[in-house]
């Protein structure tokens, strides 16, 4: 009976150990999509991982003097305002959700700035990623979406996110798509603001869905006033899923010298937000679905992530894919270097 109760121990003490080992082996290459912190990755830490905090700029109401949540609403308001939000990043601690890829950021407080603070000032002469979220989108998630982007391709600078007011619904598009037009010219003010230090550093713009349709007007509308000066200090540009009428985008692409050369776009013929957005714009061919071969005759780089997508959208590849979100770093490490 002692024999058979060793026997079974021993059996049993197997298997767990079988078990562990595949759960250890299976479970982060499951998870490989999210974007966490392996042990490996920690001696690659972004910097916001560390100071936990971005730079705000937005166009939408505040709330309540946007010192408690929401902060800021869904209206337009009457000027920009200048902030920094203070995060809290994944917990991580060995039992953490985090260690299985399961944790989240948080958005803790908002600290307003005053409107005349330089922000090449703020950025401290770093290089500064800028964050332009899409439709659909509260004034919070595009702050954590910013985190999370920043995060996961492991950017070392200053962090911002420029948000314009999303009525956050779906049925609100045609609102969203003027909200974000309206707001090019805050936009523009921001990159003048943020070029203008020769001491500052690059100022890479990673844009998403109806975002990019306002990166791309704002981005003309510096480089008409500013010229190669503005150009120069553009690092990567990035078109996530871009929202933008072909003719359009190919129109303005011709009207942005040098900086057409920084911009990479990334796109999904499987793309389905974008082809219920081709069906509300009368049929016309969305940038972010278009054929590959159609794009790079306007002498761009494109990146057809149609294979990455397994969902049921494929419209944020560019938050939820590792394999997409490692391109992007390698974009903004080398702009205009073939991708």
């Amino acid at each position: 009976m002692r024999t058979d109760s060793r026997k079974a121990h021993a059996i049993a003490a197997s298997r767990r150990a079988v078990l562990l080992g595949l759960t250890s082996a299976v479970l982060p290459a499951a998870l490989g999509g999210c974007a966490s912190l392996t042990a490996g990755e920690r001696f690659d830490a972004s910097t916001i991982s560390t100071n936990a905090s971005m730079l705000v700029a937005t166009t939408r109401n505040a709330v309540d003097g946007a010192r408690d949540k929401p902060w800021f609403g869904t209206e337009r308001a009457a000027a920009a305002t200048i902030a920094r939000a203070q995060l809290t990043p994944p917990g991580d601690g060995r039992f953490s959700l985090s260690s299985i890829g399961l944790g989240d950021w948080r958005l803790d407080r908002i600290e307003l700035l005053q409107q005349a603070d330089d922000l090449g000032q703020l950025t401290s002469g770093h290089d500064v990623l800028v964050y332009v979220h899409g439709f659909n989108q509260t004034f919070e998630s595009a702050v954590l979406d910013a985190a999370r982007l920043s995060d996961g391709i492991r950017f070392r600078g200053a962090t911002m996110v420029f948000s314009w007011p999303s009525r956050a619904a779906l049925l609100d598009y045609g609102y969203d798509r003027d909200s974000a037009m309206w707001s090019r010219d805050a936009l523009e003010t921001i990159l003048v603001e943020l070029t203008a230090r020769p001491t500052a550093g690059r100022v890479n713009i990673v844009a998403h869905s109806v975002g990019t349709m306002l990166a791309m007007e704002a981005l003309r509308q510096l480089y008409a006033k500013r010229g190669d000066s503005a150009a120069d200090r553009i690092g990567g540009v990035i078109f996530a899923s871009p929202d933008i009428d072909m003719d359009v985008f190919a129109t303005s692409i011709r009207h942005i010298g040098p900086l057409a050369k920084k911009i990479t776009l990334i796109t999904a013929t499987n793309d389905r937000a974008l082809a219920v957005s081709r069906w509300m714009a009368g049929g016309k061919t969305r940038v972010g679905s278009a054929e590959k071969s159609r794009l790079q005759q306007l002498g761009l780089r494109v990146v057809d992530a149609s294979q990455e997508g397994w969902g049921l959208i494929n419209h944020d590849l560019f938050l939820s894919n590792s394999q997409v979100r490692q391109l992007i770093r390698q974009v903004l490490e080398s702009p205009e270097q073939p991708a």
